[in-house]
């Protein structure tokens, strides 16, 4: 697969805003690359923790990229504080994203939670195709409006039952009615979404979310387990083909 260059470079904020509880969209102006499923580390402190987070790519066009990212720990609640003005350090694109080229025909996008965020890229990419959206949520659905110029259908479940269907999005989802699916999200989820294609012999492409440290492949922090043994997350990754990801039986 082509590799893009690597840029290292200290940008300043355009918009840092709240959009749902705990999930926040940084946009930053300028020319940046990337894929569909690829990442930047992100970075805006001189102390601890000592490495950036990943932050997959939500939108990329011309003019600016933005993230969509979740509140999780230190690194991410320092994200959150970012004013407009402020500086921030971006290390990218990283990993392999979705191979945009190979994806034909009827799609599916299964997404969960924050899992939602890169496929929106995903989605504006995949112009000849027909994309139907199916994302699950906790309680809170967000930026599923967004998606409306840009797939068929949109199919949204809540465990809350506040929006849309209530449970989880593995029960609005047919496999066999689609050419390929493509999904992030939880690894739970995940890994129910490759078993129920792999029942139906439908072609499957999973973006991994793993812990990750250095973000290209050197400290092995967010390796996971594949049928040609075990793979970088971040360098390998994180999007894989669902045919090549072990699964326990025991987790579903």
């Amino acid at each position: 697969m082509e590799r893009v260059k690597i840029n290292y470079s200290t940008e300043k904020v355009y918009e840092n805003v709240q959009i749902a509880n705990g999930v926040f969209k940084l946009t930053i102006k300028g020319k940046f690359a990337g894929k569909p499923g690829q990442f930047y580390m992100l970075k805006a402190w001189n102390r601890e923790p000592l490495l950036g987070r990943p932050i997959s790519i939500h939108h990329l066009d011309e003019e600016k990229i933005v993230f969509l990212y979740q509140l999780v720990r230190e690194g991410t609640e320092i994200l959150s504080k970012l004013k407009t003005g402020d500086e921030i350090e971006l290390t990218g694109p990283l990993g392999n994203g979705f191979d945009i080229d190979k994806i034909q025909g009827k799609v599916a996008l299964v997404a969960g939670g924050i899992g939602t965020a890169p496929m929106f890229y995903v989605a504006e990419s995949l112009k000849s195709c027909q994309v139907d959206l199916y994302a699950g949520f906790r309680d809170e659905a967000y930026i599923i409006e967004k998606f409306t110029d840009c797939v068929k259908n949109v199919n949204v479940s809540t465990e809350s039952g506040i929006v849309g269907h209530k449970g989880y999005v593995t029960e609005l989802f047919k496999p066999e009615l689609y050419d390929m699916v493509l999904c992030c999200g939880p690894e739970i989820m995940m890994e129910k979404v490759v078993k129920m294609c792999r029942e139906k012999k439908v072609p499957i492409y999973v973006s991994m979310e793993k812990h990750m440290a250095c973000g290209v492949g050197a400290c092995l922090v967010c390796t996971c387990k594949t049928k040609n043994g075990n793979k970088r997350t971040c360098k390998d990754g994180p999007v894989f083909w669902g045919d090549d990801i072990v699964i326990e039986e025991d987790s579903i």
